[in-house]
C-alpha cells in the first residue's frame, strides 16, 4: 500500500480486516516494524478519536508521532495554484509538503469540505496536493469527501459482531442534525461496504439527499425508512447535507431520528454511529444506551484500523 485515501488503495479488504483483528488480539505483535520511523499528523479540523487512536496505533508499531494543528501550531497553508498570497495564508503547500516529506516517513491529514463549492470539494485538492508534493505515503484522517479509517473501523466492528453464515443486512439511515454536515462519512461507508461485498446494503434518506452515485453504486436506495429497516441486522445512523443542492439542509427531518419504534422493524439490530453524536437529535437516548449499540466498540476499533493501515504503509515503503 502506497497511500490510504479510499477503498481503492486496498488490494484485499478482508485481509486488512483480519490484520486489524489480529492486532486487537496482540497489539504489540509488530512493535518494531516502525522503529526509527516518524508519523506526522496534520489537523486542519478538530479531532478526538482520530487523533488519539492513530497516535496509539503508531506507538504500538514503534513509531514516534508528531501532531500539527494548522493555524495554531504552524502557519496557515495555501493550496491554490498560482495564488497571490497577500491574504491570511502564509505558506504554500508546495513549499511546506516537501519539508514534511523530509521530516516524516508517513503523513496523515484531516481536513473538511467547505460545503460551498461542490466541484472544489470533490476534487480533493487539499489532500491531493499533499500527496503530490510530499513524496511520502499519505494517510487520510478524513478528507473533503471520504473518511476511510472510520469506514474500515466500521467493517471491523460489523465483522466481529456478526456470527451467522449468511450476509448481514446493513442499513445506513439519514438522521436529522442542527447544521449542514459533510457527506464524507456516508460516502465512505457506502464505498467500503460495496467494495467489501459481504453485506446486503440499503441506504435510506429523505428525497433530495441522494449521495454521489460514484459511492453508492450497488446499494439499494429506499426513501421509506421503516421499509428499509425491515430485517436489518446493523443500522448505521448518519446525517449528511444535500449533494445535489450542495451543502443545503432540505428538511427538518421530522420522524427520521432513530427510536425504539424504528428498531421494532429490524432483526434486533445493532446500531452504529461514528461519533460525536447529538443525543435525541440523531438518535434517542434509549438507542444509544441500549446494549445493542456499538458506538463504543467502533471508537475502540479505531486503534486497530489505524494500526493495520500504518503497518501496510510501512511495509509498502520499505
Amino acid at each position: 500500500m502506497k497511500s490510504f485515501i479510499s477503498s481503492h488503495d486496498v488490494a484485499d479488504i478482508p485481509a486488512l480486516l483480519d490484520l486489524a483483528l489480529r492486532y486487537k488480539n496482540n497489539p504489540l505483535a509488530d512493535k518494531t516494524i516502525g522503529a526509527g520511523k516518524r508519523l506526522g499528523l496534520i489537523f486542519m479540523n478538530p479531532s478526538l478519536r482520530t487523533r488519539i487512536s492513530t497516535q496509539i496505533a503508531g506507538q504500538n508499531l514503534g513509531m514516534d508521532s508528531y501532531v500539527l494543528n494548522v493555524g495554531t501550531d504552524n502557519w496557515q497553508l495555501e493550496f491554490e495554484e498560482g495564488s497571490v498570497m497577500n491574504g491570511s495564508t502564509v505558506e504554500h503547500i508546495k513549499d511546506a509538503a516537501p519539508i514534511f516529506g523530509e521530516y516524516f516517513d508517513i503523513i496523515g491529514l484531516r481536513t473538511f469540505p467547505g460545503l460551498k463549492d461542490r466541484s472544489l470539494d470533490y476534487k480533493e485538492h487539499v489532500i491531493s496536493n499533499l500527496q503530490k508534493y510530499s513524496g511520502i505515503p499519505v494517510l487520510s484522517l478524513e478528507s473533503a469527501t471520504l473518511h476511510p479509517l472510520q469506514s474500515l473501523t466500521d467493517l471491523i466492528t460489523i465483522k466481529e459482531n456478526w456470527k451467522s453464515g449468511k450476509k448481514p443486512k446493513v442499513v445506513m439511515t439519514w438522521a436529522p442534525h442542527i447544521k449542514p454536515i459533510p457527506q464524507c462519512v456516508a460516502n465512505s461507508f457506502a464505498q467500503w461496504v460495496n467494495a467489501w461485498g459481504e453485506a446486503e446494503f440499503v441506504i435510506t434518506h429523505p428525497e433530495g439527499y441522494e449521495l454521489n452515485k460514484e459511492f453508492t453504486e450497488g446499494a439499494e436506495i429506499n426513501h421509506d425508512q421503516s421499509k428499509a429497516l425491515e430485517g436489518a441486522d446493523f443500522v448505521y445512523v448518519k446525517n449528511w447535507s444535500s449533494y445535489a443542492d450542495y451543502g443545503k439542509v432540505l428538511t427538518s427531518g421530522d420522524g427520521w431520528m432513530l427510536t425504539k419504534d424504528h428498531m421494532s422493524f429490524t432483526n434486533q439490530a445493532h446500531t452504529m454511529h461514528c461519533l460525536p453524536v447529538r443525543r435525541n437529535v440523531e438518535l434517542s437516548d434509549e438507542i444509544l444506551d441500549h446494549s445493542n449499540c456499538l458506538t463504543t466498540d467502533q471508537a475502540a476499533n479505531r486503534v486497530w484500523a489505524a494500526q493495520a493501515v500504518l503497518s501496510e504503509l510501512l511495509r509498502g515503503k520499505s
